[in-house]
């Protein structure tokens, strides 16, 4: 099932995440539902807090970027990058990350909660996180270069962090017209998103 994908201005977006058990209610669906709502927005990760649940989940999924590598007449990314993105999907349940390294590279960014605006980010090059996939196994894995941006990018939405937190307060304020708008639901979306609406 498609969610409504919640946008900018709503409070879950700022919220702390929490950590889940096995028993969390209806997970398998919820992470079947939040692929199926990424892929139909065309996204590379979804964290949970963007279809409202203030849960230690997001999914990845980076694949799109090594097609669109292959599209380029001047390829972004190298064959060794192209080919890790290629299939490269997983399910993190209860992120931590231990540490980020290697060097800070920009990179321009998006994000579905953001619909319309991108900006570039500096992040490390490299981390390594703990987690628990769907299955609630515990892996401990080193990821670099995009791969290590997109998890980077969903990892902020479980801490309520945004990518807008991350660029220069003179581009949040030349942006800071188009994200009231958004939050007020001026704006046009591709794809299913719901509008925070304060309780009167």
């Amino acid at each position: 099932m498609i969610l409504p994908i919640v946008v900018y201005g709503d409070p879950v977006l700022r919220k702390k995440c929490v950590e889940i058990d096995k028993n969390h209610e209806n997970l398998p669906q919820l992470i079947k539902n939040m692929y199926e709502t990424m892929y139909d927005a065309n996204g590379v990760g979804l964290a949970a807090p963007q279809v409202g649940k203030a849960i230690r989940l997001f999914v990845v999924d980076a694949s799109p970027f090594a097609e669109v590598g292959e599209e380029d007449e001047e390829p972004e990314f190298t064959e060794a990058e192209m080919k890790e993105m290629d299939g490269f999907k997983k399910t993190f349940i209860n992120a931590q990350i231990v540490e980020e390294t290697g060097e800070e590279w920009k990179f321009n960014e998006g994000c579905l909660s953001i619909p319309k605006i991108r900006e570039d980010v500096m992040r490390k090059d490299t981390l390594t996180i703990e987690y628990v996939d769907e299955n609630f196994k515990k892996h401990k894995d080193t990821y670099t270069g995009v791969i290590a941006r997109v998890i980077q990018h969903e990892y902020d939405h479980i801490e309520g962090i945004l990518f807008t937190d991350k660029i220069s307060p003179f581009k949040r304020k030349l942006i800071s017209g188009k994200l009231t708008d958004i939050s007020k639901g001026k704006f046009r979306a591709d794809y299913k998103t719901k509008v925070f609406q304060p309780k009167k």
